[in-house]
């Protein structure tokens, strides 16, 4: 980490302890007030409390606000994608209006719609594009971006293979890249790619990537101006701008499809390992790489196909597991805390997964046996999540708190939970978020 002589001598703990720090020390943020900056410590040393598996004043709570700011506001997930100005204003305005929370990220995930219809990005549909423009969502569109027999160009080149067949099969902007010279310096001098680079074809597409990056500067400027204000105000956020993934997902979601990765189990699970152990290192420091940018040091990483739906326990430690346990381990080791959110039902890979060093990672599950998962990855590790999102969002009052009184009753004690639902809220009632938040401070005093 930067700033820091010694940085590869430390060991995995003594990076994580570094990067607790900074956390809480936030260089470089200008605090309203005393106030504001002492209320930022309690909420960062609450939460580093939970993952270090020690009991502070409370159990924290990490709020699902998912997009639900926008519509609080007024709006809809189709004009704050597209309207930057009133996606900062509504952010803003929730922080504002709802008061005590214990953290708050900003609008990060609210992807840029024009930056991506400049593109012609074929990986998502979105309200207003693909989609009818009052849907509360966007969708991930699967395709097969690698074909069959192109797992030995992925494995020998990863670069090559990105640069050249996935990209511009993903996006229209990108497709006179399928057409470039092999990017190999063994070949020729480097000044011989310059008259391939200046045809009519890629003069247009680097003048759309222009205009689509300062559609992406515009939409980061306000992302880092909500989060700017809010930590000036006390609230840290707890998941920073590092992302990743387990291999077997990057291989699925990104190259081959669901229907085509599970026909390669069968057909070529030779290749699949091959090229999963190709990406392995490539994936390890491009996490580590996106993590250092941000203050803290809690990484995001949606896992798909993992789940008790997808497969068998003995593919899940055949195909996902392996490749996936070391890049946690890798992640751990430079003292970040990756924090998997397990979609779907991981009930049947609790025993195999509680298999990592002692307050290192953030397990975040969605559908769970929460008293089972304490008892068994809670021992080792944090765990977070699984209050139903239905309950969030039609549920009473009443509900949410009871709701969150009794995952607070089973997972709290002895430290190492974090009290939130089991996705984002995207629409709802605001009285429920409050309750979760009123629920945290009257059941979860140690």
């Amino acid at each position: 980490m930067e700033g820091i002589a010694n940085w590869k001598e430390l060991t995995p703990d003594q990076k994580r302890q570094a990067r607790f720090k900074r956390w809480l020390d936030a260089p470089g943020v200008k605090f309203k007030n005393k106030e504001a900056e002492q209320l930022y410590k309690a909420r960062v040393t609450r939460f580093v409390k939970a993952i270090s598996l020690e009991e502070g004043d409370r159990v924290p709570c990490n709020l699902p606000v998912g997009w639900f700011p926008a519509y609080y506001a007024g709006y809809d997930l189709h004009t704050v994608m597209y309207d930057y100005e009133k996606q900062k204003k509504a952010w803003l305005k929730f922080m504002y209006d709802f008061g005590d929370m214990d953290c708050f990220g900003g609008p990060g995930l609210v992807l840029p719609a024009k930056a991506l219809e400049i593109l012609g990005h074929k990986m998502h549909k979105w309200p207003g594009h693909g989609l009818a423009k009052d849907v509360p969502s966007y969708q991930f569109v699967e395709g097969e971006y690698m074909k069959k027999d192109e797992y030995d160009h992925l494995i020998q080149d990863p670069t090559d293979f990105w640069l050249r067949v996935f990209m511009p099969r993903q996006a229209e902007a990108f497709k006179p890249l399928a057409t470039f010279m092999h990017l190999n310096p063994m070949i020729g001098l480097p000044i011989g790619t310059v008259p391939a680079l200046s045809t009519p074809e890629m003069r247009e597409m680097f003048k759309t990537i222009w205009a689509a990056a300062d559609e992406m500067n515009k939409w980061m400027k306000t992302a880092r101006e909500v989060s700017t204000i809010a930590m000036s105000e006390g609230y840290p956020p707890f998941n920073g701008s590092g992302f990743s993934g387990a291999p077997f997902d990057m291989l699925t979601d990104f190259c081959r499809g669901t229907q085509g990765i599970f026909m390669d189990i069968f057909r070529q699970p030779g290749k699949m390992h091959e090229a999963m152990e190709r990406l392995l290192p490539i994936m390890i420091e491009e996490a580590v790489k996106s993590a250092d940018n941000s203050i803290s040091p809690v990484l995001m990483m949606p896992l798909h196909k993992g789940e008790k739906g997808f497969m068998s326990p003995k593919q899940f430690d055949e195909f996902y597991w392996p490749t996936f346990k070391r890049l946690l381990l890798g992640i751990i080791n430079e003292g970040l805390v990756p924090m998997p959110f397990a979609e779907g039902n991981y009930i049947p890979r609790l025993k195999i997964i509680q298999d990592m060093p002692k307050g290192s990672i953030v397990w975040y599950f969605e559908y769970m046996d929460m008293a089972h998962a304490k008892q068994t990855v809670g021992q080792k590790n944090c765990i977070m999540g699984n209050l139903p999102i239905s309950i969030m969002v039609t549920g009473t009052v009443k509900d949410v708190k009871e709701g969150c009184r009794k995952l607070i009753e089973d997972c709290a004690p002895g430290g190492g939970y974090i009290l939130t639902a089991a996705a984002s809220m995207d629409q709802g009632k605001v009285e429920n978020l409050h309750a979760m938040m009123d629920a945290t401070k009257e059941y979860g005093k140690y």
